[in-house]
């Protein structure tokens, strides 16, 4: 299941070994990642939509049924530059794969729940997990794929992301209304240990990783050297508020549309998750579109896409609120695209800390701002979560016109990454 090469073996021909497009191992290596980004959103976000089922099963209040969310998000967040590190001196595919499975068999173990400190603990324990897998597919990505076709790659993943998010939530909610909460962990727990066999199979062993000693004076000065980057310190923020902005929408726009005048059902509020699909496109757009307008423009542009979504929920009527939340989907999924695949192409040295910083960044935004938004819904109700994501989003916005306009990939070195930032 190790994908690492001998220590002290020679490293291969910088051009060997590339996955290339139009081969038998991209349409392995692609597949198993998409299924891999699909199963682990699905399994990361499908209690999103029972969050109300949780408030009301639980006696809770809305903030505090977040946190079946943000719980997990925080600890993820907390142990990605651990499981960054470890990948180094194990390799790439095991780790997503032990992922996989592990996360797979506690969400299933979520079905036998009935004490909500219980289930906190079992998706807390999962927030660890699942740490072993996002950082790890962005280095494997960087490091196996042509660097030509990185960008294509990345979106193949991304758009994974995007229906496994949708498959998740949708799955969840409709189990839940027509069978029970626990059926739907069961099934769905059972689909993510499905994926981990799937990936251990289809994904090609890694060429051009080589394993590295643990040493925890290189593994710092490999974050301080990322940190000391200004441009990937926008990019990290920018992960920080785009999470942020997007699960809390996410979160309590299922409370929304329970109450007047929608007072949609459990599993009509699933379907409304099917709007994930915009996202594969918005990915796709981002990807094409970075050749014409540049990196930051994309970036810029998704946001501003964002907060009109955002604006539109505010009218009254269900089919605006629908399109609303799907321009915030299809502009999150692009941004992020190219954000991600951005701090990927950005460094040659450490590129699994570099992606492990960014999603630290990332689901750190999905706890503080995924729960925090409870607090407006229980406080104004939609207008008051409305305001805080603009004012989460123009911040973004801001952030993002600080970022360069050109695409120059920096050198190993972290004395002129940091001196430079271009």
């Amino acid at each position: 299941m190790s994908d690492a090469t001998t220590v002290g073996s020679p490293p291969p021909h910088p051009a060997a070994g590339y996955i290339e497009p139009g081969t038998a191992a991209f349409r392995r290596a692609t597949l198993a990642l998409a299924s891999a980004g699909f199963t682990t959103f699905a399994l990361m976000h499908c209690v999103q939509p029972l969050l109300p089922e949780f408030a009301r099963r639980f006696g809770i209040t809305a903030a505090a049924s977040s946190l079946a969310v943000s719980v997990t998000t925080v600890c993820l967040a907390a142990a990605l530059p651990v499981f960054g590190a470890l990948s180094e001196a194990w390799g790439r595919k095991a780790i997503m794969v032990a992922s996989l499975l592990v996360v797979g068999a506690l969400t299933a173990a979520m079905a036998f729940v009935s004490d909500w400190t219980v289930l906190l603990v079992l998706r807390a324990v999962e927030g660890v997990a699942f740490a072993g897998l996002p950082a790890l597919a962005m280095a494997y990505l960087g490091e196996e794929f042509h660097p030509r076709v990185i960008g294509r790659a990345v979106g193949l993943y991304v758009a994974g992301t995007a229906c496994g998010g949708m498959a998740g939530r949708l799955v969840a909610a409709t189990l839940t209304d027509f069978v029970s909460w626990q059926f739907a962990m069961a099934v769905i727990g059972g689909a993510g240990m499905l994926a981990g066999v799937l990936v251990w199979v289809r994904l090609p062993a890694s060429a051009h990783f080589r394993p590295r000693t643990l040493a925890a004076g290189s593994l710092a000065r490999t974050y301080v050297a990322h940190l000391a980057d200004p441009v990937l310190v926008r990019l990290f923020f920018e992960a920080l508020l785009l999470l942020g902005s997007f699960i809390t929408l996410y979160n309590y726009v299922t409370f929304h549309l329970m109450e007047p005048p929608y007072v949609l059902s459990q599993a009509s509020v699933g379907f409304v998750f099917v709007v994930f699909l915009v996202g594969i496109l918005g990915s796709a757009w981002s990807g094409a579109g970075m050749d014409l307008l540049g990196r930051r423009r994309m970036v810029m542009l998704n946001i501003g896409l964002m907060l009109a979504g955002v604006l539109i929920t505010t009218w009254v009527w269900l089919p605006a609120v629908i399109g609303g939340v799907a321009l915030v989907t299809f502009g999150f999924f692009g941004a992020h695209s190219v954000a991600s695949g951005w701090v990927a192409t950005r460094v040659r040295h450490g590129r699994a800390q570099a992606s492990a910083l960014y999603l630290v960044f990332y689901y750190v935004g999905a706890s503080v701002a995924g729960t925090s938004g409870g607090l407006f819904w229980e406080s104004w109700g939609w207008p008051g979560v409305v305001g805080f994501l603009c004012a989460l989003l123009s911040v973004a916005l801001v952030a993002a016109y600080g970022l360069p306009a050109d695409d120059v990939v920096v050198t190993d070195s972290p004395r002129r990454s940091a001196a430079e930032g271009v």
